[in-house]
């Protein structure tokens, strides 16, 4: 609790202090003030391990700026994932542990400083295409460099610094572009948007999620599910059921500090843009000319912050399907993972396993973590299979009932999986999942096989049918 009692008081302090960052109108007092209590925040959570943050810092600049920027983007990659895992092992190399906040801190530095590296390398190509394109008379019409492909393609080391270290998502996130940062420091919006109402909108809602986070973990805390009275005096139906309110626990906390880091944005007006642009999570704005359209328009314009939300609670809870549900949250990092792992990888087979496991390997060196990511794309096949057999042509009351169903499917397969990332280690997870007979696996297996006799069943039904079909033609 001690932890999280830091974590909630220097988010409180970040939260505050958007209502003053937003005074500064000229960009560079912006960018000073913004990195100076970012560099506060760092200090102030790690003390010397700050000295990782600043190495970090310093090969990656290196590298995105004086490296070929056609291979850039993969040797920032290398290192920063590389250096992450050394980071972590520190406590088995007989080192003192980086703090837990630490942790979080070169967490969301990694995806900052090897997503600029990418940023980098996507205008180089797009400015070599450009140039080709002007060689070539007979072409069309070809792509333009925009004002932030410029801005990439001439970093300084003291860009990339204000980048890494201003304060906003410093902490725990969400994960910002160099582009969303740049607008932030450079466009108008921040002093048009009704910041003060969007972060009154989250925080409405985060003393409920804090509440049940509380309430919940006093009546099942986690620890009871290492104790001997769990093994020896619960039954095997209660041990399986208390997956439950372990990941209830578990995504209220997730819930709380999430959106306490999105008000940390939406206080200081990062990831502020009119609703016209087309804003997604992680990625910004959708449209390349709404800050002309914004600029001409002489009528009010609606603001929001699309770009920093991270994760979508109602929708999260209310879906039926685990695949739905995953894309609604950790939205931000979602869209760094399928920009510059799933689509930047080579092998469609293997994309969807490569990209949780990259996950897996960004959360943590826990054997838990990698158990529980790296165990979706397993359910996942499972879950197709029975919504086409029987959720895509299902109505009325059928549709409802099969719609429950997969709704608590959903919340066993995340609960059953997300134990393991809860208990860490692989002999807690072992002896746990063994003590309820490993329910899930072999359930999920059993439901895939009697699934694929369904479907071939159906499909030799229907060549029989068909075969019927053309003998009556036949005939007649």
């Amino acid at each position: 609790m001690k932890d999280d009692i830091i974590y909630l008081v220097l988010l409180g302090s970040c939260i505050g202090f958007g209502q003053f960052y937003r005074k500064f109108t000229d960009p560079e007092q912006r960018k000073l003030v913004g990195t100076g209590v970012g560099l506060l925040v760092v200090l102030s959570v790690s003390g010397f391990h700050m000295l990782h943050m600043l190495f970090c810092y310093l090969v990656s600049a290196l590298l995105i700026i004086y490296a070929s920027r056609k291979v850039c983007h993969l040797a920032c990659f290398g290192f920063m994932f590389g250096y992450l895992f050394f980071f972590r092992s520190l406590s088995f190399l007989g080192y003192d542990a980086p703090p837990g906040h630490t942790n979080m801190i070169q967490m969301i530095l990694t995806l900052k400083l090897v997503g600029l590296a990418f940023e980098v390398n996507n205008a180089y190509t797009k400015s070599k295409t450009v140039a080709d394109g002007q060689k070539d008379t007979a072409a069309v019409a070809q792509p333009s460099l925009t004002e932030a492909d410029r801005a990439l393609l001439k970093l300084s080391m003291l860009d990339i610094f204000h980048y890494s270290f201003n304060y906003v998502g410093v902490l725990t996130g969400p994960y910002i572009t160099f582009k969303t940062y740049r607008d932030a420091m450079y466009l108008p919006f921040s002093g048009k948007a009704d910041c003060i109402g969007a972060t009154v909108d989250k925080l409405k809602v985060i003393p409920l999620y804090a509440g049940l986070f509380l309430l919940v973990s006093y009546i099942w805390p986690l620890q009871y599910a290492t104790s001997a009275e769990f093994y020896e005096e619960r039954s095997f139906l209660y041990r399986l059921m208390y997956v439950w309110p372990t990941f209830f626990i578990f995504r209220m906390r997730i819930y709380t500090g999430i959106l306490l880091s999105e008000c940390v944005c939406t206080m200081a007006g990062v990831g502020a843009y009119p609703k016209l642009a087309g804003s997604k999570p992680g990625h910004g704005p959708s449209r390349d000319d709404y800050t002309t359209t914004a600029t001409e328009d002489s009528s009010p314009l609606e603001y929001d912050f699309e770009t920093v939300r991270n994760i979508d609670v109602i929708n999260t809870e209310r879906c039926w399907t685990f695949r739905e549900a995953m894309k609604y949250w950790n939205m931000c990092v979602q869209y760094w993972m399928a920009m510059y792992v799933y689509k930047r990888f080579p092998s469609k087979k293997y994309r969807t396993l490569v990209t949780l496991a990259v996950s897996a390997i960004w959360h943590g060196v826990y054997a838990g973590y990698y158990f529980c990511i790296c165990g979706a794309p397993f359910y996942l096949p499972i879950e197709d299979l029975y919504v086409k057999l029987f959720l895509n042509d299902a109505t009325g009351q059928k549709r409802t009932v099969l719609n429950v169903l997969c709704w608590i499917s959903k919340f066993f397969a995340f609960s059953y999986l997300g134990i393991a990332f809860l208990l860490l280690t692989v002999d807690k997870i072992w002896y746990y999942y063994s003590s309820v007979y490993h329910f899930g696996y072999v359930l999920w297996i059993v439901l895939y096989g009697a699934g694929v006799l369904i479907a071939k069943q159906r499909k030799a039904n229907a060549r029989r049918e068909a075969k019927a079909g053309q003998d009556g033609a036949k005939q007649d």
